[in-house]
Order: C-alpha cells, then sequence, then structure tokens
C-alpha cells in the first residue's frame, strides 16, 4: 500500500467487496446522471468504475467530479460493492468503487487526439504525441508483450548457460552492408566512430576470448532506406557459440523461438521447423523467406519459352534469363485489363520487370494479348506446367533470374492477400539454409557477401570457391522465417585465417584495405580461434509478426519515420557551429537547394 493506491486497476474482485480501497490512475470515460457521475479509472493494468453519490460522498466531491476532463490523473478512496450492470468484458467487472474522497492529481489539457475509441489518427500524429498513443490499450498490450519477449530470452539464454555480455557502442566503421551512421571524436580530429550495425565482430572475438557461449540484447544501427519493417535503429538478439556445428545452433535457437512464441502468443509450436534450401525456396516462392501458409507457387516455363514464338520470352532465354509464371486462381472474370495492369506496373516499378504477360484459362478457351505467339501444342504445355484451371489466370514474368524471382515473388503474396488466401490466425516456421556465399552488386559491378564475409563456406563447395565459381558457393548458413518474414539469420564462422584472406580477395579488397578494415579482427584468429557460429534475432520484427502487426513502429515504444525522423523530439536537428567547430567539421548542405 501506498498514499496513491492500495491496488492496480486490475485487481479488484467480488472477494474485495466491503473493503476501503484507495485507487490512483488516468480517467477513461466519464457519465454524468445528474447527482450519480461515473467514471472508469484506467492504469497499466486495466480500468475500474468509480461511482461518485450524493448518499455516500460529500456534494463538493460529486460537484468535482463532473468537472473532470478524460486523461486527467486523480486519486480516489472508496468503498467496494457489488456492481449492478456486470460489465464481463473487464476482469473489474463485477465490482464498483463508491467513492468519498477524490484528489486531482493533475488536470489534463486539450488532446490532440482521443485515447479511448477507434478514432482514425494519422501515424504522424501518433508519434509526435507518442507518450499518448502509448496509452492506448493495444500499444500497451505491445509493450508488456515486448517486456514478456525479452524476459523469456533471458530467462531461456540463462538456464542454458549463455553468458550476457555487452558489446561497444562507439566502434570502427567497417562499409561492408548498409552505411554506417558515424559520430565524429572531438578528442582525434578528422576521426569517426561507427554506431554498430551489429555486434558481429565482437562476438566472435568473444569466442576468440573463450567465452564459448554468449548473447546480448543489443541496440544496432543502419543507415538505410526504411520500410514497414525496418528503423534506423532497432533493438537485436545477439548469439554466438563455439565448439558447434550448424545443426547444434538450430536446435538450440529452435528450443529458444519454440520458448518466446509460447510466452507471448500463448500458442505451442510443438513440431520440428521444417528445413528448405535457398536454391528451392526461390525456384518455388521467389523469395529466400517464403510464407509458406499457402501456395500459388512459381512453376518454371522456360524450356516451353525456349523456341516459342513470343520474342520477349524466346530473347530473355536465348540471354540466359529464365520464365516462370504463377496461378491466380479463379479471378478470371474479375481481373480486367485495368486490374492485370497494375500487377504488370507493380512488377515493373518495384522489381525492375521488362512486363508481365497474361493468359486467361476461360470456358471458352484461352483469352490472351499473346496466345497468338503459342502454337496449341506450347500452350496445352503451359496450362498443363503451371496447373492452372478454368477461371485462373496464369501471370508470366521473363528476364533475368533476379528479377523474375523478385517480380513473381511479390506478385504471388500480393495475390495471397488480396485474394484471401493466407489464414491469418496461422503461423508457420521455417528454416532456409545453405545460402550463397556472394551476389552480384549491379551498381557496384562487383560480387558482395550475401550475408557478411566471415561465413564459413560449405565443405563441399570449397573447390569451386578456390576456383573463381562465385555463383555456385554455398554457405554453412541459415535464417528462422516466420509467415513470410526472416525473423533470424546466422551462420557458422570461418576461422582459418588462410581462407578468410581468400574470401576478402574474392569480393575484391586489397590486402592493404582488408587490413584497414579488419585488420584487428583477422591478426585474432592468429592466436587459437575455436570453431563457432551464431545468429542474431531482430526484436522487433519478430514481435510485430506473433502480434500480427503490420508495422513494426507498433511494437517499438519511440520509433522513427519513414525518413528516420523522431516527430516528438524532432531529431535529427540542427546544431550550433560551434558545435561543428569543436568537431572539426563543417556543413556543405545548403537548404536553399532543395
Amino acid at each position: 500500500m501506498t498514499y496513491y493506491r492500495t491496488h492496480n486497476l486490475g485487481e479488484l474482485r467480488s472477494s474485495n467487496i466491503g473493503e476501503t480501497v484507495t485507487l490512483s490512475g488516468w480517467v477513461d470515460t466519464k457519465r454524468d446522471l445528474g447527482g450519480l457521475t461515473f467514471v472508469d479509472l484506467r492504469d497499466r493494468e486495466g480500468k475500474t468504475q468509480i461511482v461518485f453519490h450524493t448518499d455516500v460522498a460529500d456534494a463538493s466531491v460529486v460537484e468535482s467530479a463532473q468537472k473532470l476532463k478524460n486523461e486527467s490523473v486523480i486519486k480516489v478512496t472508496g468503498v467496494v460493492r457489488e456492481r449492478h450492470s456486470k460489465n464481463a468484458n473487464i476482469p473489474t467487472g463485477d465490482i464498483e468503487i463508491f467513492a468519498t474522497e477524490l484528489e486531482m492529481l493533475n488536470a489534463c489539457d486539450v488532446l490532440p487526439f482521443q485515447i479511448t475509441g477507434e478514432e482514425n489518427v494519422s501515424e504522424n500524429m501518433r508519434l509526435k504525441y507518442r507518450y499518448l498513443d502509448l496509452r492506448r490499450p493495444k500499444m500497451t498490450r505491445n509493450l508488456k508483450m515486448r517486456h514478456k519477449m525479452i524476459m523469456s530470452i533471458r530467462n531461456y539464454m540463462d538456464e542454458q548457460g549463455f553468458l550476457d555480455v555487452d558489446t561497444p557502442v562507439l566502434t570502427k566503421s567497417t562499409p561492408e552492408g548498409a552505411r554506417d551512421f558515424l559520430v565524429p571524436s572531438r578528442t582525434n580530429p578528422g576521426d569517426f566512430y561507427a554506431l554498430p550495425q551489429s555486434p558481429q565482430l565482437f562476438k566472435q572475438l568473444l569466442m576468440i576470448a573463450g567465452v564459448e557461449k554468449y548473447f546480448q540484447i543489443a541496440k544496432c544501427f543502419r543507415d538505410e532506406d526504411l520500410r514497414a519493417d525496418r528503423q534506423p535503429e532497432f533493438t537485436q538478439l545477439d548469439i554466438e557459440m563455439s565448439f558447434i556445428e550448424q545443426k547444434d545452433i538450430m536446435n538450440e535457437i529452435e528450443g529458444l523461438a519454440k520458448r518466446v512464441f509460447k510466452n507471448v502468443t500463448g500458442e505451442s509450436a510443438d513440431y520440428i521447423f521444417p528445413r528448405m534450401e535457398y536454391a528451392e525456396a526461390m525456384e518455388r516462392f521467389g523469395s529466400d523467406k517464403p510464407d509458406v501458409r499457402f501456395g500459388v507457387e512459381l512453376k518454371d516455363l522456360t524450356d516451353i519459352m525456349a523456341n516459342c514464338g513470343f520474342k520477349g520470352f524466346k530473347g530473355a532465354v536465348e540471354a540466359g534469363g529464365i520464365v516462370k509464371a504463377v496461378v491466380a486462381p479463379g479471378v478470371a472474370e474479375q481481373f480486367s485489363r485495368k486490374v492485370l495492369g497494375e500487377y504488370e506496373d507493380y512488377a515493373k516499378v518495384y522489381f525492375g520487370a521488362k512486363g508481365m504477360a497474361y493468359i486467361k484459362v476461360t470456358e471458352e478457351g484461352i483469352n490472351s494479348p499473346i496466345a497468338k505467339f503459342f502454337t496449341e501444342e506450347e500452350m496445352k504445355a503451359i496450362v498443363e506446367r503451371t496447373g492452372a484451371q478454368v477461371g485462373d489466370v496464369i501471370m508470366i514474368v521473363a528476364d533475368r533470374a533476379k528479377v523474375v524471382y523478385g517480380a513473381l515473388g511479390a506478385i504471388r503474396l500480393r495475390l495471397g492477400k488480396e485474394l484471401g488466401l493466407i489464414n491469418n490466425d496461422e503461423f508457420k516456421f521455417l528454416w532456409i539454409v545453405d545460402f550463397p556465399m556472394f551476389e552480384y552488386d549491379d551498381e557496384e559491378q562487383r560480387y558482395k557477401a550475401q550475408h557478411h564475409p566471415f561465413t564459413s563456406i560449405k565443405e563441399e563447395d570449397m573447390d569451386m570457391f578456390l576456383a573463381g565459381e562465385m555463383d555456385a558457393v554455398r554457405t554453412n548458413s541459415y535464417d528462422l522465417v516466420l509467415n513470410g518474414s526472416e525473423i533470424g539469420g546466422g551462420s557458422i564462422r570461418i576461422f582459418n585465417p588462410e581462407i578468410q584472406k581468400i574470401v576478402f580477395e574474392k569480393l575484391g579488397l586489397t590486402p592493404e584495405q582488408a587490413k584497414e578494415k579488419f585488420g584487428f579482427f583477422v591478426d585474432a584468429f592468429k592466436f587459437g580461434a575455436p570453431p563457432h557460429g551464431g545468429l542474431a534475432f531482430g526484436i522487433d520484427r519478430w514481435l510485430m509478426v506473433m502480434l500480427k502487426e503490420t508495422s513494426i513502429r507498433d511494437v517499438i515504444p519511440f520509433p522513427k519515420t519513414n525518413k528516420g525522423q523522431c516527430l516528438m523530439t524532432e531529431a535529427p536537428n540542427r546544431v550550433d557551429i560551434d558545435q561543428l567547430e569543436e568537431l572539426y567539421l563543417e556543413t556543405t548542405y545548403n537548404p536553399d537547394m532543395d
């Protein structure tokens, strides 16, 4: 018991009838009925109905209650009574408090939006007044679930013998992924720290240090284009283990995932998570994080199109590309040319496809602008290969594999959502394994590491790696996917310094560049590095999927906009010229040029 409360506002039950209690919280709603005023008082734990009646309280108390505004903070003392009109929707619905005392702790000004109810509030307004937005029941629930998730992780990791070790936030810039956020050093003029994109190097150094089983719930930073499931500042569960193989860490992580999933959702995932190779995932779903809650898989038409009369398809195959299709089930009548044109524009604008062809299978036969370019046998083969039935629409893209997979993978997901093919009450975990070591960057005209340059290469692919067959090399890597979102990913690491040196060479780094970027890290491997591997979970994204939210911003207490801005604090902001001079900096930005 404190001065302000004897109970929280979700606590009182019928067993408390007759007790005198003190409660404090926010005025959620108020109803005036003359000499009778009802107030729903709210705190983090729930609501309790407070009754102000002239038969019980002084007239001055009832009069003060009638003047209360929503979201004012008050303290009341009164007697618990049985509620005549019970409310089965809240745990305290069997009782109410007949107040004898009322103390205004803090009045509320005019609200920018209502906390209670389903008022349609813009996201920018919610972010500007985030402290008010967090009072809403859904956001309070999300904060509680975030806490429950973090505690589940800590308890599990402690039980399994992991040490929680924190690593530096001010570190060295190693730009081999997204852009770094840079921090100028006042005491070392002209030099910069970088905020960590992940604790990757440090956790591997901890393995060399003999920690063996490490974890950390770490803040990470990436200066990259943002979207619904990405933030510039995010929280990561970082894990690393020594003397393990891939199966060992996957089994350990699977146990963690099941524990957290159960504690957050209340549901069980009592099955061995399926494994799927990266190559199969791309072939079937056009994605390395496929949503396997529905079908609509990609079908390969490359061999059928190799000698067809349609130049767009034939030319793509001759140029080394592929032709694939997905089938939109039962929409031949409702998908007009306009709708199909929107899907084509989607493939063009977002994924660089040159176009998207379609074939409608109707009762009257084939309906398609490209039908005239195909023989009867070729058209029959297309329909049979795709498994299309009467009423379906076959959607086809031909291009480089990367473009085809990106476009059709996204079209598949759009069809799943728009046609209601996905069971939103279902959760499906999936491991994707054996990712490529390298991927070609068209902009920079060079190969990059798909995960990072410290991922170990599969033993059976080592000869191809040494021979420079960059596109064929696979790694000992694994991503954990839940309902089409990558929630975690990792790999077994390179612990042989000679192999690491060759990887740097394949990535186009000179020995001098490798030493400049990673010298301290590579040097450490000369002093007895154990076999090790790890994984990192995106806490925010994982929680977003489990709570069925559509935006990562709804599970982060104080998120930023798609432009990386905090509307509440107005960060980032301009700083005084004196601060810049102290850091030996000057800006070349001219706002008049915007």
